[in-house]
Formats: C-alpha cells, sequence, structure tokens
C-alpha cells in the first residue's frame, strides 16, 4: 500500500498511517487504503487485537488540507462522500468486536483526534497534542467526534474542545479520561504491543461480549444490560477458554490471561 501499512503478527494487528512528510494527513489514496484494510477486518477470526499509531513521529494531522478545496461539491454530494467515505470505515471501527488501541505520538488533530477517539484504549507521549481542530477551518468535527468524545468527557467539556479549537497536551488528555496511560517518548508502540499481546492471550467472546456491552451501556436501561449480561454470561460459560481457566484454577497453575505491567 502507499499511504498507510498493515501487518499481524501472533494475533495483533498493526495499521500505520505512513505519510510522515505529510505527518500523516489524510488524503484520497489514505482514505481508500484505510476503507479497504478497516472492511476486512471484521471477517478474520485470527486477530486479537489492533494497534493503530503513525509514521514518523506524528499520529495524524487530520485531513489533507492542501487536498481539501472550497465549495467543489454540492451539500448532497459531500453528505454522500462523507458517508460512503469516511463514516462507513469509522463506523465498522467502532464497531470491532477485539479492543482497539491508539499509540499516540506528536500530533493528533482534526480527523486524527477523531481517529483516536475510536479506540478502546489511547496511550500518548510526554509530546503527544491533541486538538479539535475543525472550527479553525469553519467545519464542524467528523469521523465520529459528536459520538465518541461527549462519552469520554461529557457534553460540556465537549462542546468547549470543539468550539475553541484548543490543544491539549498529554497531561491534559490524560485528566479528562482521553488518554489512559503516558508512556516515554519513543515507547509508546512498544507499550500499545505489550498490551495487545497480552490481549492475544484473552478469551476472545468474553472480549467481544464484554466491549460491545460497554459500547451500548450508556444508550440503554438498566433492564436492557441486566438482559445483555445474562445472556453474553451464558455464552461464556460454554467456552472452551472458560473451561479451560476453571482447569488451570483449579490445578493452581497461572491464567493464560496476564495483564502487563507498566515499561520500566
Amino acid at each position: 500500500m502507499e499511504a498507510i501499512s498493515f501487518e499481524v503478527n501472533n494475533g495483533v494487528a498493526t495499521l500505520t498511517l505512513n505519510r510522515p512528510t505529510r505527518k500523516n494527513a489524510i488524503d484520497a489514496v489514505m482514505r481508500e487504503e484505510l476503507k479497504e484494510v478497516i472492511f476486512s477486518l471484521p471477517k478474520r477470526r485470527d486477530l486479537r487485537a489492533l494497534i493503530i499509531t503513525g509514521a514518523g513521529g506524528t499520529f495524524c494531522a487530520g485531513g489533507d488540507i492542501s487536498v481539501m478545496g472550497a465549495g467543489t461539491l454540492s451539500p448532497e454530494e459531500g453528505r454522500d462522500r462523507m458517508r460512503h467515505d469516511y463514516l462507513s470505515w469509522i463506523e465498522t471501527l467502532l464497531r470491532l468486536e477485539i479492543p482497539v488501541i491508539a499509540a499516540v505520538e506528536g500530533a493528533a488533530f482534526g480527523a486524527g483526534f477523531s481517529l483516536a477517539l475510536t479506540a478502546d484504549i489511547v496511550l500518548a507521549s510526554p509530546n503527544s497534542r491533541f486538538c479539535l481542530s475543525f472550527m479553525r477551518l469553519g467545519l464542524i468535527p467528523d469521523c465520529a467526534a459528536f459520538y465518541t468524545l461527549p462519552r469520554i468527557v461529557g457534553v460540556q467539556r465537549a462542546k468547549e474542545l470543539a468550539f475553541s479549537a484548543r490543544e491539549l497536551n498529554a497531561e491534559q488528555a490524560q485528566q479528562l479520561g482521553i488518554v489512559l496511560e503516558i508512556t516515554p517518548q519513543g515507547r509508546v508502540l512498544e507499550r500499545a504491543q505489550q498490551m495487545a499481546a497480552c490481549f492475544a492471550n484473552a478469551a476472545p467472546a468474553a472480549l467481544a461480549m464484554t466491549k460491545r456491552a460497554m459500547n451500548v451501556s450508556m444508550n440503554s436501561s438498566l433492564d436492557t444490560m441486566m438482559d445483555i449480561e445474562a445472556a453474553g454470561q451464558a455464552v461464556a460459560r460454554t467456552t472452551q477458554w472458560h473451561t479451560d481457566a476453571v482447569q488451570r484454577f483449579l490445578n493452581k497453575q497461572p491464567s493464560a490471561f496476564q495483564w502487563p505491567a507498566s515499561i520500566d
């Protein structure tokens, strides 16, 4: 591929935005390659986790402004393009039944920030910067930020970040709950790989059902969530992974799933 790279190692997929000379800004080529790769992910049964990162010390500067142009499409055409060329694969990414980790070095601006927000876990380095920069261009947040950001930081703070288009450093993003961990510079991808390798040893069905339940919990009633829990646990108890885990416990063996300690 020309604008991204994609590889799978021991069940862990790594998707790298690879236009470092343009700070990994999303152009038409990258958009189509992202769509192709992400659409293929739900069909794969060998994947246990996905890492999204950027080449050259930058996550993603957002859409490539040099190729945007103003007024080239009618409102109807623009809406159709957003739904087909962006929101289709963003929705697929949000619905993936495997953990998604964003390993963010440098800038995550505009659509790059939105892309990071689709992850279940966001890791950053001290030089990471986050900005919902759309207002600077007279645009509205896209790539599902209207959905993801308020659920993480609350509606009032999400409005403030969208209205102001102000930058957040790594510590500020962590305080707002956007970033889970701040890792030493140059080691964010290593930390993401460490986490992802542990997910490769976790129960696939339990992970998938836990992620789906968490994703719908804020829009669901208590009754609905209890029904999801009851049905999901009934399925999880029938899996071979659960049976093996119980036997390991009874035999005083360590669990196959072990969460990693922090990088020294």
